[in-house]
C-alpha cells in the first residue's frame, strides 16, 4: 500500500470514527458551521498555535500573522484540557488511543462506545482502539491534537484531547515541527480568524486644485 493510498484511507476512517472514544455512529456537526479557514500565505516566520478553550476554536499564526483557524473540540467536564504554554513533542500521522475506544459486535455494531482496553469484552465482540490521525502530542500524558468528530462546535467534547476537523488537520501538521509552540488559554476575548479582516483601502486623493 502506497504512501498517498494509506492517508486516504486515514482520512476516510476519520469520517466514520471519531476520536477520543466517542463512538463512531456519533451525530454530525451542526449545519450551516463553516468548521474552518486555511490562508498559509509560505512565507518568513516561526509557526505557532493557539487554542482558545471559551470559544473552542484553534488560531495559527506565522511569524505573528494569522493564517488559519477553525473549531476544536477539547476536553468535557470531568476531562477538561489543561490550559498552559506546550510545545508539539511528537508527530504521527497514523495513531490510535491507548487508552480509549469502543467494543463492537461481530457485525459491526458498537455496543459499547466509550470502552477503555481494560473494559469487558465478550465472546465474539472485540475492542476497537480509537483513531488519532494526524497526532501531535503537546503533554507526556497524552494531551496532544489530531482529528477528531466536533458534533457541536463551540462546545467541549473530547477526554482532553484537541480534536480537529478533518480538512485542517493535515494542513497544521504539514507546517509544523518538533518545538512548535501551542498556548492554550481560556480568554474571553475571540480574536478575529485569518482571512476574515480586510484591510480598507486608502482613501482617494483630493483631486488637484484647479486655477480660477
Amino acid at each position: 500500500m502506497n504512501h498517498v493510498l494509506s492517508i486516504a484511507i486515514i482520512l476516510v476512517s476519520a469520517l466514520v470514527f471519531s476520536s477520543c472514544a466517542v463512538a463512531p455512529d456519533s451525530p454530525p456537526p451542526r449545519a450551516g458551521h463553516v468548521l474552518s479557514e486555511w490562508h498559509d500565505d509560505g512565507g518568513p516566520g516561526e509557526v505557532s498555535v493557539k487554542i482558545n478553550l471559551a470559544h473552542q476554536k484553534a488560531y495559527v499564526h506565522r511569524g505573528g500573522r494569522p493564517i488559519g483557524w477553525c473549531y476544536v473540540a477539547t476536553g468535557k467536564e470531568g476531562r477538561s484540557t489543561p490550559s498552559g504554554s506546550y510545545r508539539i513533542i511528537e508527530k504521527i500521522v497514523d495513531k490510535h488511543s491507548n487508552k480509549y475506544g469502543w467494543i463492537e459486535d461481530a457485525a459491526g455494531n458498537v455496543v459499547n462506545g466509550d470502552a477503555t482496553p481494560s473494559s469487558r469484552v465478550r465472546e465474539g465482540e472485540k475492542y476497537m482502539p480509537a483513531p488519532m490521525p494526524y497526532w501531535q502530542r503537546l503533554t507526556s500524558y497524552g494531551i496532544g491534537m489530531h482529528i477528531g468528530n466536533i458534533p457541536k462546535p463551540g462546545e467541549p467534547a473530547s477526554h482532553g484531547c484537541i480534536r480537529m476537523p478533518k480538512e485542517f488537520a493535515p494542513l497544521l501538521y504539514q507546517i509544523t515541527k518538533v518545538g512548535t509552540p501551542v498556548k492554550i488559554t481560556r480568554e474571553s476575548i475571540e480574536p478575529a480568524p485569518a482571512g476574515l479582516v480586510e484591510t480598507p483601502p486608502p482613501p482617494a486623493p483630493y483631486p488637484a486644485a484647479q486655477p480660477l
